[in-house]
């Protein structure tokens, strides 16, 4: 037995009403340029100028985040002398869902 129940069938104009009420919520955004694994030992190392090589190529897409699962690819962007991103691929909803079961 499962304790979750089938969604309700909204009228598209009860749909929208819904996503209203959740359009205040503030969602935590973040690009992840690459990553890389290395010893304590090696961190302690680290000074100004240093480089750690990360796991992706240099022209590759970045990670769009929201809350830690990923839901886009992108490229950095210059917005009058801030970073910004541009969303070149925006991930499948199936995928983004697996992403937030993985973190249950």
């Amino acid at each position: 037995m499962s304790d979750m129940t089938e969604a309700p069938n909204l009228r598209p104009a009860e749909r929208g009403a819904n996503i209203d009420l959740l359009s205040g919520i503030s969602l935590r955004m973040s690009v992840e340029v690459g990553s890389a694994s290395i010893t304590l030992a090696a961190l302690l190392e680290l000074s100004e100028g240093s480089v750690v090589e990360l796991d992706r190529q240099a022209n590759d897409l970045l990670d769009i985040l929201v809350n830690g699962t990923l839901v886009a690819k992108g490229e950095i962007v210059d917005v009058n002398g801030r970073y910004g991103v541009r969303v070149v691929d925006v991930v499948s909803a199936d995928r983004r869902l697996a992403g937030m079961e993985r973190r249950s």
